[in-house]
């Protein structure tokens, strides 16, 4: 929520959450504009010579009249200037990374933008915008700056528009989103590496004069090697509840830059945004261009308050159906692969009602008659039912589900293709591929061109005709198993637009699909986390985070996704993979949504019982899970104990997770472990939850004090023959 203010007329100004407010050129040379949120606020300020510059980013203060002050206190004048712009251009004064170049239609490539006005709008009591409007001084050419901000979360996105009225194209060198300042005396920046099953892994470092870039030019399946997240600490690396920190995520699934820049000032200059890699974009006259928005939060209580200043506004704003409930599942995919048949899957809906949780999901494998669908070598593309396997068709399983009192869903990668294909034979001008060099697979594929409208209409329909065919359709899993090799487009005149162009066409087939089934699940996959943003995840309403479903490994997994993302949006299967019990395998997927890929019918009979009681005991808990605040207790780096905890809204009810992580000799639990987000001033009953058949707690049932528990703590007693332990928090009424 905004308040904008002109150092000459602070007295009896009414505030603008009851006004539109425009401010002209003529008063730029008087203008401070704070952008406040809860605890926070970024102070833009318009110099005499009518450049927007950022003065201030941190604390709010109490006294506004301060914000006018700031760029005395900081020194931002003398060799400073232009170090501080608010969006930084290329050409001309400036002499460090800008945030937007540009060829003109005569060939120049300079850029000077200018303030020429703002006006600032309430969107709701928790949602206000801000935008401001630069031009250039010689050319037809500006630049909006948008700044809408989530009072209550503490959270802003921001973005640009651009656009021009010259004679002919103009080149986009650089687009970036956002531009921001911070002033510390040093920085930390924390981000995350990987690749297939080995997602989000973490790097801290500090940052050093110069330039930090963080990239993707992967095209499709864009966060396989780095997703598009970070935390930046200042003057020391950051806890989980002390330290000022700022998280950044960029929203876009395609090709992303995050340039992390140290000036000679020893301030911090970020610019988030596409990535310009091989994609300078040819923008014709009076065409809006606008960026994808670059989200972020800043907290001086550490990573844990910025942590669920995100979720909070993920779950209200962003995800898909964010604040509704989830839908648990089992899939066939780790019970069957290729090889099934209508009996085998009439089998598995039963064990599904058997389990106790609500949706028969069917993998790959379905589709496909010319070029059957039993390997992933051929097939992909054919979206028809394979006859052998499903005679009576899609609607014989939905039917089937349907009478055992369960849902069904399907998986499909409508953006992909096999060579070997009907789709491919018919329509070779679809592919992404270089004509004059060999074709490279990745997992036997190639990506179709969505900037060609006719391929927009081909992906829309095949998940349209799912659901038309089958209304009782209730469940999509999206996946996306390949990267762009070769990149071109057999539609793109311009192919510097391609890669920017294929997202906003994949985006336009997903808007199309959300206006038709607003309410359907989809999961969000991508041969695992190869596609984890909130510029997809506005359709989705949740993600894989990884193919690795190894219980131990996935902790730390989730463990880092969930600095970013909420628990309600990460998808968690029980597999087969690792040596773990059953019982710890279970409670690893239970943080997040609860999904089973096991053969049920292979379970012991003390194991199936272990299972439904877990399905109940998550849907306990799962308002907590769910929609409830997320607490990390013990990082699964540092301790011998990985703990992470989730209470609900109303701090009546809570459950603690705790995984050994350590498997040395006598590794576990050796002290209490402080609870976090109850109200210190009720009593929560202490309960183990989610035990296995025949076995006893080692912990008594007690009542303490929130505060105690704060304090003080509790033992979960985890430990060798004890690696997994859920406790359950209830308030005494």
């Amino acid at each position: 929520m905004y308040k904008i203010y002109s150092n000459a007329s602070w007295k009896g100004i009414v505030p603008f959450l009851f006004l539109i407010i425009s401010v002209s050129t003529a008063k730029a040379q008087s203008i401070t504009i704070p952008i406040e949120s809860k605890d926070n606020a970024l102070v833009l300020q318009v110099s005499p010579e009518k450049y927007l510059n950022t003065v201030y980013f941190g604390k709010k203060l109490s006294d506004k009249n301060e914000y006018g002050a700031m760029a005395k206190a900081f020194r931002l004048d003398g060799n400073t200037e232009g170090y501080n712009a608010a969006y930084t251009t290329a050409g001309s004064r400036n002499l460090l990374e800008p945030a937007i170049a540009v060829t003109h239609a005569d060939g120049n490539q300079s850029l000077d933008l200018k303030y020429v006005s703002h006006t600032a709008s309430k969107i709701s009591d928790d949602i206000s915008l801000l935008s401001i409007r630069l031009k250039d001084s010689v050319y037809d050419f500006e630049v909006t700056l948008n700044y809408e901000t989530y009072f209550n979360e503490d959270v802003t996105e921001q973005w640009s528009v651009i656009t021009h009225h010259e004679k002919h194209d103009v080149a986009l060198r650089k687009y970036a989103s956002a531009n921001l300042y911070l002033q510390a005396g040093s920085y930390w920046l924390k981000h995350f590496h990987g690749d297939w099953a080995q997602e989000m892994r973490p790097e801290e470092e500090q940052l050093d004069h110069g330039i930090k870039t963080l990239d993707s030019k992967l095209g499709s399946r864009a966060d396989l090697f780095e997703p598009p997240v970070f935390m930046v600490s200042l003057n020391k690396s950051a806890g989980e509840d002390e330290g000022e920190v700022l998280y950044g995520n960029m929203e876009w699934s395609g090709n992303y830059r995050m340039d992390f820049e140290v000036d000679p000032s020893n301030n911090l200059r970020l610019i988030a945004g596409i990535n310009n890699y091989a994609a300078a974009y040819v923008l014709k006259p009076g065409v809006e261009f606008t960026t994808p928005k670059f989200v972020y939060t800043l907290s001086n209580k550490g990573k844990g308050e910025a942590s669920r200043n995100l979720q909070t506004w993920a779950r209200k704003y962003k995800i898909a159906d964010g604040e509704g409930p989830r839908l648990t599942l089992l899939n066939n995919w780790e019970s069957t692969f290729f090889d099934f048949d209508e009996h085998k899957l009439s089998d598995i809906l039963k064990d599904t009602k058997t389990l106790g949780v609500d949706l028969f999901l069917l993998d790959d494998g379905w589709f496909g008659n010319k070029y059957p669908r039993n390997g992933d070598h051929q097939g992909l593309g054919d979206w028809q039912e394979n006859k052998a396997k499903l005679p009576d068709n899609i609607a014989f399983l939905t039917k089937a589900a349907s009478g055992d009192g369960v849902k069904f869903g399907i998986w499909v990668e409508p953006e992909m293709v096999n060579p070997k294909s009907e789709l491919y034979e018919k329509h070779p001008d679809w592919v992404i591929k270089q004509p004059q060099r060999p074709e490279y697979y990745m997992r036997n594929q190639l990506v179709l061109d969505l900037t060609n409208p006719k391929v927009q209409d081909f992906v829309f329909n095949i998940v349209d005709n799912l659901f038309v065919k089958n209304p009782d359709l209730a469940y999509i899993k999206w996946d996306c198993n390949s990267v762009m090799y070769n990149a071109h487009s057999a539609y793109e005149k311009d192919q510097s637009n391609f890669y920017t162009d294929y997202v906003f066409g994949l985006y336009k087939v997903l808007d199309r699909l959300r206006a038709k089934y607003p309410k359907v699940p989809m999961m969000l996959c991508s041969g695992g986390g190869g596609r984890v943003d909130y510029g997809a995840l506005k359709y989705f309403t949740e993600y894989w985070p990884s193919d690795n479903t190894e219980p131990l490994e996935r902790i730390f997994i989730q463990w880092e996704y969930s600095y970013f993302y909420p628990a309600l949006a990460s998808s968690n299967h029980v597999t087969n993979w690792g040596k773990e019990p059953i019982k710890f395998r279970v409670d690893v997927a239970m943080m997040g949504k609860l999904g089973f890929d096991i053969v049920v019918g292979k379970l012991k009979p003390d194991e199936l019982a272990f299972c439904q009681g877990s399905v109940k005991t998550y849907k306990e808990f799962s308002e907590a899970i769910w929609h409830g605040d997320q607490y990390r207790l013990q990082d699964p780096r540092e301790n011998d104990v990985a703990s992470i905890m989730y209470v609900d809204t109303t701090k009546t009810s809570a459950i603690m997770f705790n995984y050994l992580v350590n498997t040395r000799y006598a590794a576990g639990s050796k002290l209490p472990i402080k609870l976090k987000g109850l109200n210190p001033d009720k009593n929560y009953a202490i309960t183990e939850v989610n035990l296995f058949p025949g076995t006893q707690s080692s912990i008594a049932n007690a009542t303490y004090s929130g505060k105690f528990l704060m304090t003080v703590g509790i033992n979960p007693d985890v430990r060798e023959g004890r690696t997994s332990v859920l406790i359950g928090v209830k308030e005494q009424k």
